[in-house]
């Protein structure tokens, strides 16, 4: 791949102007020229130009104007909408016990959908790449499709990383911290691979494809095997300078507390994570009486006062972060995901009151509480979804005559 270069004001205009075009198409579905002008605000005959180059790359195409409709006077509006079979792109949910990868066109529209099993805990950088790519090529094969064919893939996992650089600070998939994880992934992918915290992308497919859709500042809280949050500040997914902003799970709850899996102690995901909730069970009980949340639940509902603790606190203690995030952003919505969303012991009536009493109290409404029961696939549809946005930001640029 070639080097970047820097690029004088004049190109930058003319790349921004044509990813705002491309934009507005994928965002539109399908959208005359005339429109696109007028949402861009990006002249008629600039538009035309930038279309044309577009659909010369192949990233676009018209679509003929549907006459039965019954347009009015003139001719039909010819629009334009995106190639679909222009770029096959894949999209990878990393859960603590699986890969879930989602193989969709250059629209978004599913082709595979595949989930192989994950080994529990954190793995080698080498072994996890392996079962990377094991999951795409298996994914493929169900498919008819062979991997050279895919032309980018975007990642989620769990951890604090810096997205731009696919750099991993840490995660709890992985073994090591402080990695170029994306460096390492090209040994075993000859293709763009992208990387971005999990509860990133689901709060990217909110955005895109979800509650989110009407709302232009809202925030996700993610609760699995961990804790984590995406932000959604006027459209735009919120990372922090360092990429390592939204770190919900890891915001401190109590001083000098229960040791979280990051290292340190006292973070809300202590409290939370599902991990945490059986240690403290099994702890506190002497032996090892619940594998998973399942058993745990099925004792609080059985009148069992331990596991009715447990709960309890993690409840409060989710209700006392949820406070801290309203005061904080003012969301629009908070939209819970994950896992644990469905036992519903932390999105209950009692756990959404003790966060509305925590909240700065003003003349105003407080933002809606949503569970929506978003799946691995659809966890994976946002990490696609972040692949389609970026691998279009590079052929963009190679329509643009520069280098990538």
């Amino acid at each position: 791949m070639a080097k970047s270069v820097k690029l004088s004001h004049s190109d930058e205009l003319r790349e921004s102007s044509r990813q705002q075009v491309f934009d507005a198409i994928r965002e539109a579905g399908q959208i005359a020229r005339i429109d696109i002008a007028q949402v861009t605000r990006i002249s008629p005959a600039t538009v035309t130009a930038i279309t044309a180059d577009l659909i010369a790359a192949g990233l676009i195409e018209e679509v003929s104007p549907d006459i039965s409709r019954g347009a009015k006077r003139g001719r039909p509006r010819v629009a334009l909408k995106i190639r679909g079979d222009a770029h096959t792109i894949a999209g990878m949910k990393l859960s603590h016990h699986a890969i879930t990868t989602l193989i969709t066109d250059f629209e978004g529209a599913e082709l595979v959908c595949h989930e192989i099993p994950l080994p529990g805990g954190q793995l080698d950088p080498d072994a996890l790449c392996e079962k990377i790519v094991t999951a795409l090529d298996e994914s493929c094969a169900q498919g008819g499709l062979e991997r050279r064919q895919i032309s980018g893939l975007a990642i989620g996992m769990a951890g604090v990383m810096d997205a731009d650089r696919n750099f991993v600070y840490w995660s709890s998939s992985l073994n090591v911290r402080n990695i170029d994880f994306g460096s390492y992934l090209a040994r075993y992918l000859s293709m763009p691979v992208f990387i971005d915290n999990d509860a990133n992308l689901v709060a990217k497919a909110e955005l895109l494809f979800g509650e989110g859709d009407k709302r232009s500042n809202f925030v996700v809280v993610t609760v699995e095997h961990g804790v984590g949050m995406g932000i959604v500040i006027d459209n735009q997914i919120y990372r922090g300078a360092r990429g390592c902003g939204a770190e919900f799970g890891h915001t401190k709850v109590q001083l000098e507390g229960a040791l979280c899996q990051c290292g340190q102690r006292g973070c809300l995901e202590a409290y939370v994570g599902d991990y945490a909730l059986l240690r403290e069970a099994n702890v506190t009980s002497g032996v090892e009486r619940h594998k998973d949340l399942a058993s745990l639940y099925a004792a609080r509902e059985a009148g069992d006062i331990m596991a009715q603790s447990t709960l309890d606190r993690a409840g409060r203690m989710f209700a006392m972060g949820l406070a801290n995030v309203v005061n904080i952003f003012d969301p629009q919505m908070i939209l819970l995901a994950g896992a644990q969303l469905a036992f519903g012991y932390l999105s209950s009536d009692k756990v959404v009151h003790e966060m509305r009493r925590s909240v700065l109290q003003v003349d105003g409404p407080l933002p809606e509480v949503r569970v929506h029961g978003w799946g691995n696939k659809m966890w994976a549809k946002g990490a696609a979804a972040h692949a389609i946005e970026e691998i279009s930001a590079l052929r963009i640029r190679e329509v643009s005559g520069h280098a990538v």
